[in-house]
């Protein structure tokens, strides 16, 4: 699921191509993706582009009359820069946003069509669509240790609530957590003041790095490699690869559709972490550490 980096450069490569450029229409091709019904889709027709703003993992379009696009591309949808009046692929389409001089094509793979288009009229409309998470580039420490200590969850849950914090999902908590040096499932009840800093320094400097790294990939182009699995990624989707800072093969854990990467010598003091299923699979059986690990491995 493209996430606050991703996003921000979408916003970025946008607001570049569309703002002060009127809307000609939405050629929708997916019934499931309009998820609105007033107002009508087709009364953004012709209405010129005030803005683009984003919430949460959110891409907001502002029309002129306070109208309001709402997408939300979820694990799999995807926008591309083509030339005016592109035909959309009848596979993977899902919308065109036809504009004079090119066609924004919002596509999405696999067979789950996740992604949302809502229109709202009003910023009263689009509040509803906020989750309320805090923006993590703009917070201050002590607005970041009061949002942490509001609920106690793990760590990993708490960065990927998207009512605690707002952009910030699987991928880039991974990258996070190694930054700072904590457990995925640390108690957010548990941190001290130093590991609560810790971790605002991490959150918004891994933010900035990948950013910067994606602006520069990107240049005056449109984004095309929007994916949550990259080889400069330190731990997420890197099970099995060496730690890039400590080279102790990385450790996951799976559960539901998500997965939590970790580095266990820079992370749990070398401790391998098992999630409840597997406690009461394998109770006293899971390996504590990676030198029992191994030696289980070498039998």
């Amino acid at each position: 699921m493209p996430e606050l980096p991703d996003i921000q450069i979408y916003i970025e490569a946008l607001t570049d191509r569309i703002v002060g450029v009127e809307l000609e229409s939405i050629r929708l091709l997916s019934p499931f993706l309009l998820r609105s019904v007033d107002p009508s889709i087709v009364e953004t027709h012709g209405r010129t582009v005030r803005g683009i703003r984003r919430m949460g993992k959110r891409i907001v379009i502002e029309l002129e009359d306070d109208y309001f696009l709402v997408l939300h591309l979820m694990i799999a949808g995807r926008l591309k820069w083509q030339k005016a009046g592109a035909a959309v692929p009848k596979k993977q389409g899902l919308a065109a946003f036809d504009f004079e001089h090119g066609t924004l094509v919002l596509t999405e793979a696999g067979t789950k069509k996740r992604a949302s288009l809502y229109v709202v009229q009003g910023e009263d409309g689009l509040a509803d669509h906020d989750r309320g998470g805090l923006e993590v580039m703009e917070c201050s420490a002590e607005e970041f240790a009061d949002r942490l200590q509001a609920r106690n969850h793990t760590l990993k849950r708490a960065l990927c609530d998207p009512t605690m914090f707002s952009g910030i999902g699987n991928a880039y908590s991974d990258e996070i957590l190694h930054s700072a040096r904590l457990s995925p499932f640390k108690q957010t009840g548990s941190l001290s003041d130093e590991e609560g800093e810790r971790l605002w320094t991490a959150t918004r400097e891994t933010m900035q790095t990948w950013i910067d790294r994606f602006r520069e990939e990107t240049g005056n182009g449109f984004p095309k490699k929007v994916t949550a699995f990259r080889p400069e990624m330190a731990v997420h989707g890197k099970y099995g690869e060496p730690c890039p800072v400590c080279n102790t093969p990385v450790q996951r854990i799976v559960y539901a559709s998500n997965e939590a990467n970790y580095c266990p010598t820079c992370q749990t003091e070398g401790r391998l972490l098992k999630d409840r299923a597997l406690s009461r699979l394998l109770k006293s059986d899971w390996p504590r550490s990676l030198e029992e690990l191994e030696d289980r491995r070498n039998r």
